[in-house]
Formats: C-alpha cells, sequence, structure tokens
C-alpha cells in the first residue's frame, strides 16, 4: 500500500495552539510512519489557483462567510478526495460572548461543515455541542483533544510546599478573562503569594489598570518558552470565557500544577483529570478559589501525572484511526 499523503492547510501562522497542535501532527514519530504530513499555508478568504497533490486534505481554516466560496471550491476541486475539517475555535460559550444573529451563524456552521467528509472537534464538551446544534452529523464527527508534546513537561519536579505563585499563561485578551483573575486576586491579603501574567496582547494596558500597585502582580511578557514559564510557578489559573479545548491545562496537569478552570467548552474536559472547576465565574468564586488554593494549612492536592496511557498516544492513535477511515471511505 502506497504511503498516504495528508496535506495540513492553514491561514494563520502566528504563534499559538493552533501551531503547536499542527507542529506535534507533524513531527510525531507514530504518525510519520503511517503518512507524510505536509503544511501549506493560504490566504484568508482567498480563492485556489489550483488542485492539490494529496490524498486527503485537512483544514484548520477558520470558517467565516469570506471563506465559505474557498472551502466550496476546495470541494469541487476535489470531488472524491477526502476533506477533514479540524475546528479550533468555535464553542458554546464563543457564540454566547460573540454571536449576535445565531441562526445566520448556525447557517454557516452547517453550510461550511457540509462541505467536509468529518469534522474534528478538539474537546469532547465541543463535540456535544457541535452535534446538538445540528451543525454537524453524529457520524460526521471525531473528538480529537488536542495535545503537545508533554514529555518535558512530565520532566519537571513538582513544587514542594504550599502554592506561593500561581500562572496564567495566554494571550491577554477578553477570552482569556484574565481580567476577572487580576480583580480577583486583588481581593485576597495574603502578602506571601503572587500573580505572575504571561503573554501579550490587546488588554495588556486594561490589565495593569487593573494590578494598580498591587506588588504581587507581576507582567512576564511573551514566554517563548512553555516549559521555562510552567516552572517558575506553584499553580495554574484559567477563567477563560470560552475555551475549545485548552493546551495549558494538559501541559499544567503533566507538571504536577494544581489547575483552576472556568467549567466551560474543553476546559471542562480537564475536570476529570484533576483540574479544580470554579462554578460560578464571578470575583467571589476566584476569590475564595485562589485562598483556597494557597492555604498553607489546606492539604497538598497536586495532579498525578501518571496515566495508564499518555495523552500524545491518545491523540496520535484517533489521528491514525481518521486517516485511515478517510482512506477507505
Amino acid at each position: 500500500m502506497t504511503r498516504l499523503r495528508v496535506l495540513h492547510l492553514v491561514d494563520d501562522t502566528t504563534a499559538g495552539g493552533v501551531m503547536r497542535v499542527l507542529d506535534h501532527i507533524l513531527t510525531a514519530p507514530a504518525l510519520a510512519e503511517q503518512a507524510d504530513h505536509s503544511l501549506r499555508c493560504v490566504k484568508r478568504g482567498s480563492l485556489l489557483s489550483a488542485r492539490l497533490d494529496a490524498d486527503v486534505i485537512v483544514s484548520h481554516l477558520a470558517i467565516s462567510w469570506r471563506a465559505l466560496p474557498m472551502l466550496v471550491a476546495l470541494r469541487l476541486m476535489h470531488p472524491r478526495t477526502p476533506l477533514i475539517h479540524v475546528e479550533h475555535s468555535y464553542t458554546d460559550h464563543f457564540t454566547r460572548h460573540n454571536v449576535t444573529r445565531k441562526g445566520r451563524f448556525a447557517t454557516l456552521l452547517r453550510t461550511a461543515y457540509a462541505l467536509f467528509n468529518h469534522v474534528v472537534a478538539v474537546s469532547h464538551a465541543q463535540g456535544a455541542w457541535l452535534v446538538g446544534t445540528g451543525a454537524v452529523k453524529p457520524a460526521a464527527l471525531s473528538v480529537i483533544q488536542s495535545c503537545v508534546d508533554l514529555s518535558a513537561f512530565r520532566a519537571l519536579a513538582a513544587p514542594a510546599g504550599p502554592v506561593r505563585v500561581i500562572g496564567a499563561i495566554g494571550r491577554l485578551d477578553d477570552q482569556k478573562g484574565f481580567d476577572i483573575l487580576v480583580r480577583a486576586f486583588r481581593r485576597t491579603t495574603n502578602p506571601d503569594i503572587a500573580l505572575h501574567i504571561y503573554g501579550e496582547g490587546a488588554q495588556e494596558g486594561s490589565l495593569r489598570a487593573l494590578a494598580e500597585d498591587d506588588s504581587r502582580i507581576r507582567f512576564k511578557g511573551f514566554a517563548p518558552d512553555p516549559v521555562a514559564a510552567m516552572t517558575a510557578v506553584d499553580a495554574v489559573a484559567m477563567p477563560s470565557r470560552w475555551e475549545a479545548y485548552g493546551l495549558v491545562a494538559i501541559e499544567a496537569l503533566a507538571a504536577q500544577r494544581p489547575l483552576l478552570v472556568n467549567g466551560i467548552d474543553g476546559l471542562s474536559d480537564h475536570i476529570p483529570n484533576g483540574a479544580r472547576e470554579v462554578a460560578v465565574q464571578d470575583l467571589r468564586s476566584w476569590q475564595e478559589a485562589l485562598e483556597n488554593l494557597t492555604d498553607a494549612n489546606a492539604p497538598t492536592d497536586r495532579p498525578n501525572a501518571a496515566t495508564s496511557e499518555l495523552p500524545e498516544h491518545i491523540f496520535e492513535a484517533a489521528w491514525i484511526a481518521l486517516l485511515n477511515r478517510a482512506r477507505l471511505g
């Protein structure tokens, strides 16, 4: 049997979760044994100028009305080629916070997803939402939780003693909910704890203003080395308003760092694996969660990095199974 040629399409190569997952797909030995994976960047909203030479085409593109003509052309130019779309962005809470005309948005998703043979949800919560809204037929859906190489995180020693440094890692924008975290942290009174915020983004100025003169809150800038950032913190907080999955969560759990999450969208996937849910996204709930996390008298409760099967192996096996399914039609 000839080796499968898998072409991944992306329209945004900005450093972030999507590119990190793609890098893992392109470099994972188990996936390389099964197929030749390659990456092609296309201009957002443009039309393809020629047919693509691949046995399977995987879209990591942003779905929008502007992108729809390109997706239609992709289907028409490759009538017999299996097409897979990975939905990295849209979730239940994304629509609640960002979509005004929900009926029109639902029509967009149904129309776009119907062009693909398979749609991949990056979390179980996202997959349930996609099927529940009718955007994707159950037979066309696969759930493959996003993953990167976690070996360096598993190699980190668990912090000794009580939690003293809490990390917030991600883009500084409304999605991540760091404004709630900063406000909640300022309401705590323990002078021996700190909040370290790693990232860049449009919300940095407003977050610094919220932090005011609280010397416990430090802005560390963009973290080019996620392992180094994780090494420097005792715990991680993720108060996101929406999140398809959350790579920082699996990194924190692999590094045995206590993890606080807003229990929505893909973040809820991490709760069975040791994340602590903050049930209500308000200042009081997050203040109490932070105080409980940093209580020196509370028993130390850290995630266990040892599991029966590594997330990387689950991710790779799921992609191999999907590509074989696509090959067989």
